[in-house]
């Protein structure tokens, strides 16, 4: 069984320090990469939507070397509060 995508990033933001789209893409990529849903901008609404719903935060940005907009975030008590809450131990991504 598979998270919801946005609760398996929610998940993935909890067991790292910080993370862009393009990171948390790859880390699901096996999981969830053969879903129709998997793209860019798709990933970046459950991004945008934890943000809003003040789960995570923006942690930094930058240009990448395409100079495109490049977005870091990290869980913040809240977040890691909803993992603890309402994800299974045996799917969590820390410890």
């Amino acid at each position: 069984m598979l998270l919801p995508a946005r609760t398996a990033v929610l998940n993935y933001l909890y067991g790292v320090e910080s993370a862009d789209i393009a990171q948390i893409m790859g880390a699901l990529k096996t999981q969830y990469g053969t879903e129709r849903q998997f793209t860019k901008d798709r990933y970046m609404d459950h991004v945008m939507s934890l943000e809003a719903n003040g789960l995570v935060n923006l942690q930094s940005y930058d240009l990448d070397e395409k100079g495109e907009l490049r977005m870091r975030y990290c869980i913040n008590e809240d977040g890691k509060s909803a993992v603890d809450k309402y994800v299974d131990k045996k799917y969590r991504n820390h410890k």
